[in-house]
């Protein structure tokens, strides 16, 4: 389990990740197709733990849609992503941190899953607020064909940095441990 200050760390790397790459995406006009804040998000749960996961995935939707004015506040695709992006933070810690299921695997339940939480969404919440509903399987049929760029983003992107980092801080520990233990000694 990583640290709280690992944890605080990592989340507003990611935070910050998660309002920069959009802007970015979407000042050359490929924002909406590739997903670019879920990148982040995903990250984030891979690397930390659920309740980091969780938060960052509220956080950085909110935090986009208040300081850019992306994604909209209304209507309310800001809140759905919200929703949406928690379940990527959230359910990529539980599967790859406390079940150690392999990355793919966890990567596609969680796009998956988040993608249908948004489908059920925007059927239950859309209709209340005035907007046209959308089909439940939406997210996971024309909505996931309109998004194959960003789904593909992620499956290249988010597994080799999830590799790297933690073998770049299993190695930190391996080198970390020789030094406590030296410093153990020579108090004692």
């Amino acid at each position: 389990m990583p640290s709280s200050v690992s944890r605080v760390t990592w989340g507003a790397l990611m935070i910050s990740l998660g309002l920069l790459f959009p802007v970015a995406f979407h000042t050359v006009g490929l924002g909406k197709a590739f997903l670019p804040m879920h990148v982040p998000v995903l990250l984030c749960g891979f690397l930390t733990d659920p309740a980091t996961g969780l938060l960052v995935g509220v956080l950085t939707p909110l935090l986009s849609a208040l300081l850019t004015g992306m994604p909209l506040l209304a209507p309310p695709v800001a809140q759905a992503m919200m929703v949406e992006l928690g379940i990527y933070g959230f359910l990529a810690a539980v599967l790859h941190r406390r079940y150690a299921v392999r990355i793919y695997p966890a990567l596609l339940v969680t796009m998956f899953a988040g993608r249908l939480v948004y489908g059920v969404l925007g059927v239950l919440f859309f209709g209340l607020v005035g907007l046209a509903r959308i089909p439940v399987l939406y997210p996971v049929s024309a909505g996931l064909v309109a998004s194959v760029p960003g789904l593909l983003l992620q499956l290249v992107i988010v597994p080799p940095v999830v590799y790297a980092a933690e073998r770049s801080l299993a190695t930190l520990r391996r080198h970390k441990a020789p030094r406590e233990e030296l410093g153990r000694q020579s108090r004692r």
